[in-house]
């Protein structure tokens, strides 16, 4: 059953054109648009068929009952009850613990801060942010409360609150958080874990004082990995290439990009590929984003000294076949997570650096010796996200001449490219969703001899580009060309010949 989004439908009826709060809550249904032919009424599957049955028989007019997400009624409800809070106290004493306890914990405070949550769950975000400064200011001079969304990448404005009731928000998180809900001059860290339907979803809560205020980020973590390496987004061939690395039964496959890259992700579709009964598989992650079955996952603890290097000694220990590493951040890290790999292992880690052929450098400079990284490296790929452009409001356009100069150069044929005009669906922005734009490559015994050689990042890109590797940047205009992102976005995202980030 395809479930429709409230968006479609708004504005949503509101008043006494519109049920009461607490029938929509209990019972799972809302009225979306009502005109003199026919009620569409919106309906989850809460909402009961004798009560579906009765509004027949109350609207006297034809009703349509539509399917909609309950995530995102929720979201609605908690947004209305929060607006609902008027009579809130303006004016709250910094030190007063009470006052704070009892407007932490008032109804709409709560459904407020739940319908942050929920919608930014719903609509994919992977990071909420929560900003009271002093530097921003609503019409009346006073101080604004910002919520942003990071989606497919990027800061999206989704509402401001006025700044007076920021202190109840912000200590409504601390107390979820199990923080000191008076502190306000030193940063906090914590965790929540709250459940939406069968799931339970946790958030990463990082609190820092800034002028004038405080900012809040809560990173969305514990969500159900999506999809496979092919909805990711590589091509046949790549795709060949990466499960060809899979079956090797022991060495060194890399991952590499910057931060929010998606490596996490794509590493996670690839030990799904892996997970088998015959298989024991570990990983050792900060933190632990996704959650996978058949897979045992450790967070590392470094307040109690389990690191990634004090962990990977002990997990080598339990007999696995494949090791993920979230990340190889140091020299200790990086020797054993080699060794490993040397002594029948498969291990699967991520670098940070630029390209794929600056991982071997990049392992040199770590103190790793050329002869240990030539022996267990099979493989490394390099990543970017690029945006998707969206599809329900995609249109046809002829290339710029300086987008055809650079497809040309690339040996990339398209006769038309396309962009998104902006529309509900993809809140106006013109993309929904990301795509990998990758480059990846085995090792050969060509690759060894250079590494062995001491080679730089010059020669081992001219090899590499020998051996049949698409760069990163063909691959991101290959797509462009294929109407999946655009040039801009391309550009955006991945460093051009000559250019720095």
């Amino acid at each position: 059953m395809k479930l429709m989004s409230m968006n479609d439908y708004n504005p949503i009826p509101e008043g006494s054109s519109q049920y009461p709060i607490e029938f929509i809550d209990a019972r799972g249904l809302i009225k979306l648009r009502e005109d003199e032919n026919r009620v569409e009424i919106g309906f989850t599957e809460k909402a009961e068929e004798c009560v579906k049955n009765s509004l027949y028989n109350f609207h006297q007019k034809p009703v349509v009952f539509i399917p909609i997400d309950a995530a995102e009624l929720s979201a609605f409800l908690g947004n209305k009850m929060g607006e609902a809070a008027a009579d809130e106290k303006k004016n709250i004493p910094a030190d007063d613990r009470v006052l704070l306890d009892k407007l932490a914990n008032d109804a709409p405070v709560i459904n407020l801060v739940n319908s942050i949550c929920i919608e930014g769950i719903r609509c994919g975000a992977s990071d909420i942010h929560l900003e009271s400064a002093g530097t921003l200011r609503d019409s009346t001079g006073a101080g604004e409360l910002r919520v942003r969304y990071r989606q497919d990448g990027v800061l999206r404005t989704v509402r401001t609150i006025e700044g007076s009731r920021f202190p109840a928000i912000s200590s409504r998180i601390k107390i979820m958080a199990n923080l000191n809900i008076l502190e306000r001059r030193q940063p906090q860290d914590g965790r929540i874990t709250v459940t939406l339907g069968n799931d339970q979803v946790d958030f990463r809560v990082s609190i820092v004082p800034v002028a004038g205020g405080e900012s809040i980020v809560l990173r969305i973590l514990g969500r159900k990995a999506a999809g496979s390496l092919e909805d990711l987004g590589f091509n046949q061939p790549q795709l060949g290439v990466l499960r060809q690395l899979l079956r090797m039964p022991h060495g060194l496959i890399l991952l590499t990009g910057p931060t929010g890259s998606g490596k996490t992700t794509t590493l996670n579709a690839m030990l799904r590929e892996l997970v088998s009964d015959t298989v024991k598989i570990i990983t050792i992650e900060d933190p632990v984003e996704f959650l996978m079955e058949g897979v045992n996952q450790i967070q590392i603890n470094e307040q109690i000294g389990l690191g990634f290097d004090v962990l990977l000694r002990r997990v080598l220990r339990q007999d696995p076949n494949v090791i993920m590493i979230g990340e190889i951040r140091d020299s200790a890290t990086a020797e054993i997570a080699l060794r490993a790999a040397l002594t029948g292992h498969l291990v699967l880690s991520t670098l940070h650096t630029n390209d794929t052929a600056s991982v071997i450098p990049r392992l040199c400079n770590m103190g790793v010796e050329p002869y240990l990284i030539a022996s267990v490296l099979r493989g490394a790929a390099a990543q970017r996200l690029v945006r998707r452009v969206c599809p329900r409001c995609a249109e046809e356009r002829q290339a710029a001449p300086e987008e055809q100069r650079l497809l040309d150069a690339a040996n990339i044929a398209a006769q038309h490219l396309y962009r998104g005009r902006g529309c509900p669906a993809c809140g106006h922005t013109g993309f929904s969703g990301r795509i990998v734009a990758a480059e990846l490559f085995t090792c050969d015994a060509g690759l060894e001899e250079l590494i062995l050689g001491g080679a730089n990042i010059t020669a081992l890109s001219a090899h590499l580009r020998k051996q049949g590797m698409r760069t990163l940047l063909e691959d991101g205009l290959e797509k462009a060309a294929l109407g999946i992102t655009t040039i801009e976005e391309v550009e955006r995202e991945i460093i051009l010949p000559g250019e720095g980030k």
